[in-house]
């Protein structure tokens, strides 16, 4: 599962606002397949659109033909397309999916922009102690002396400096490895992202930022008419936040023995009073798809403060680990050339 490959971002949100429009314009679904097929996009999605058009040609429906992709598009995208086709609403429902993926891009674009000065420094400040490892043993070498080990892990000269930068590349294709199965729900990552929940600070953010698109996402799938059984499992999925996806089976099953949504979301103890009140007054006025679509425009501005949040959190975890960097480099060299003196003392 962690191999295949995934539609991204970028590219799915432009493919949902195109057939958004061509369908608005009353443009023949096949002809719509066919120009996606056509257009430039990364390899992966044109295969897979390629295999949509054959299929629809043929007279599948958009639906099936998707679903045979296999997990390449997201799950809130395959049911949604479902759901529009069956429900003549194909055209809405991918004008709801680009706003959707769009704002999680506008969200994405904002914390990279924040982050990446930071970045910046931490990686150049990684790069000058591997150019002092490697560096020192040469000035050494060359002056007859023994190589400081600025680290005080035994790390000199170009073994030193291989060994070091192997070190920093196994931590970065870690955090890389993480943050995509993350990405991508793997079960095996869902302990470390619930413990992020627990953090201080952090905790709240990413809470805030998963009902933000939980919101979106059950008012997606609740104004499409899909049922409610199907629609809020699918929501909770949407989110991407294991801390609430484990509750999904829980809320489905007091609500299908006859218990009110937010009656079953309150006995989970995992939702803030303002999220469980918003759902009551939809369902007691029969307007929770509007209710919700309000909620998550609510929640869309907490986001953001809450994405602020995470980047000056992480802001300032880069910040101290460059000052940690730097310190430790400081000290290195003080003591080495504090005992260079106390050695020549008479």
């Amino acid at each position: 599962m962690f191999f295949e490959s995934r539609a991204r971002l970028k590219p799915l949100a432009a493919l949902c606002r195109r057939m958004a429009t061509s369908l608005d314009a009353g443009i023949d679904l096949r002809r719509v397949v066919k120009r996606e097929a056509q257009a430039q996009a990364p390899a992966a999605q044109q295969r897979v659109m390629r295999a949509a058009f054959e299929a629809v040609k043929v007279g599948h429906s958009l639906g099936d033909a998707i679903e045979e992709s296999g997990p390449f598009f997201p799950e809130l995208f395959r049911e949604l397309v479902n759901v529009g086709e069956e429900t003549g609403q194909l055209a809405e429902v991918f004008r709801h999916l680009a706003e959707h993926y769009e704002r999680q891009l506008a969200l994405r674009r904002e914390f990279l922009t924040a982050i990446s000065w930071p970045l910046t420094q931490l990686a150049a400040a990684i790069g000058t102690i591997g150019l002092l490892i490697w560096i020192l043993r040469w000035i050494a070498d060359t002056r007859g002396g023994e190589a400081m080990d600025v680290l005080g892990w035994g790390l000199v000269g170009e073994r030193g400096a291989a060994i070091y930068f192997g070190v920093v590349a196994a931590v970065a294709c870690t955090a890389a490895v993480l943050f995509e199965a993350s990405r991508r729900g793997a079960p095996w990552v869902a302990p470390l992202v619930r413990f992020a929940y627990w953090l201080p600070v952090i905790g709240g953010a990413l809470t805030t930022l998963a009902l933000a698109r939980m919101a979106w996402s059950m008012s997606l799938t609740l104004d499409t008419g899909m049922p409610l059984n199907k629609a809020l499992p699918l929501g909770f999925r949407a989110s991407g936040d294991p801390f609430h996806l484990i509750h999904s089976r829980r809320v489905v099953a007091r609500i299908t023995n006859g218990s009110d949504i937010h009656e079953a979301m309150s006995d989970t103890g995992a939702f803030p009073n303002d999220f469980l009140d918003a759902v009551q007054v939809g369902e007691q006025s029969g307007r929770l798809p509007e209710q919700m679509t309000l909620l998550s425009r609510q929640y869309e501005q907490r986001a953001e403060a809450a994405l602020a949040v995470l980047t000056k959190m992480a802001g300032f975890g880069v910040w101290m680990l460059v000052a940690t960097f730097i310190v430790v480099l400081i000290f290195r060299i003080f003591n080495a050339y504090l005992g260079a003196i106390y050695d020549n003392l008479p």
